[in-house]
């Protein structure tokens, strides 16, 4: 089974940033105890940070979830599934505190992988996550059983979760184009430009350890460099170390100083078995090597 993401946005550059930040109101913001464990259980960017990154990474997810609906479509949606959204669109943002996404007002949870017709009952298409413009705008649809799998498998370099909110991250200065124009200095957008096309063409000769769909245009190969770079720092600064010092600046995250090298919730693969990253070396000569 072939899964992709999609993103239904084109366009041009623009250098013009339109972030904002949160606009602090007077309600305060209660962070419920129970969410604490839930996070340390589910995701490990939120159980590697200290005590006061927690805390700030809480407050984050806490303001997401009051600004950002989260809506299940044939699906209830928990507590889990709302936290698990939150930490998506938190762990891109996490080196701007306090800084928002302006282009979402809600997410919908659906029951499985679905088409660009939004159909999950027979899709004629395998979508597992979506950014929505035209009549979908400030919509995101997301799987609910992939968004799961991108939290339970630290391994394989993918995170539908992460993967779309990098698509909103990179929209922040109006258009998906793969240059994150809102956040990356002026100085960077042509060095940028050109690292997308010597890797992305690595990606089309077999030669990086990116996946596949990296090269399909430079939109997506910014959302799968950045899964890659939350999901395996290590092994992305071992095998494309321009590309990790650039997305480094990008999120303003030294995110090895952050996660450990090896942390999985998954049993280890034996020395001889395939690597779980989906290299298709053996586990012994991949990233047993990190």
């Amino acid at each position: 089974m072939i899964l992709f993401y999609s993103v239904l946005a084109v366009g041009v550059i623009v250098l013009i940033p339109s972030v904002k930040k949160y606009i602090r109101n007077t309600k305060p913001l209660e962070i419920p105890p129970k969410w604490h464990p839930i996070l340390m259980d589910k995701v490990r960017f939120y159980r590697e940070l200290n005590e006061e990154a927690r805390e700030d990474f809480l407050e984050q997810s806490g303001r997401f979830l009051r600004n950002v609906k989260i809506i299940g479509v044939a699906v209830d949606v928990s507590l889990e599934d709302r936290l698990l959204v939150a930490a998506s669109a938190v762990i891109p943002l996490f080196g701007f505190r306090g800084w928002e996404y302006v282009h979402l007002d809600e997410v919908l949870l659906y029951p499985s992988h679905f088409d660009e017709q939004f159909n999950f009952e027979n899709p004629k298409e395998m979508i597992v996550g979506m950014v929505g413009s035209g009549a979908m705008e400030g919509k995101m649809i997301l799987s609910q059983p992939d968004l799961h799998l991108g939290f339970d498998n630290t391994q394989d370099k993918m995170n539908v979760g992460i993967h779309e909110f990098l698509h909103l991250y990179d929209k922040e200065d109006g258009v998906i184009d793969g240059v994150p124009a809102a956040y990356i200095g002026k100085h960077l957008i042509m060095p940028w430009i050109d690292l997308v096309r010597v890797e992305m063409s690595k990606i089309h000769q077999g030669d990086s350890t990116l996946r596949g769909y990296g090269g399909y245009n430079g939109k997506e190969f910014f959302a799968v460099a950045g899964e890659y770079f939350f999901e395996r720092p290590h092994l992305l600064q071992r095998d494309h170390p321009e590309l990790y010092n650039m997305l480094s600046s990008i999120f303003n995250q030294e995110i090895t100083e952050h996660l450990s090298i090896k942390e999985s919730k998954q049993e280890e693969p034996g020395r001889n078995s395939p690597c779980p990253c989906g290299s298709g070396e053996k586990y012994k000569r991949c990233c047993l090597q990190d």
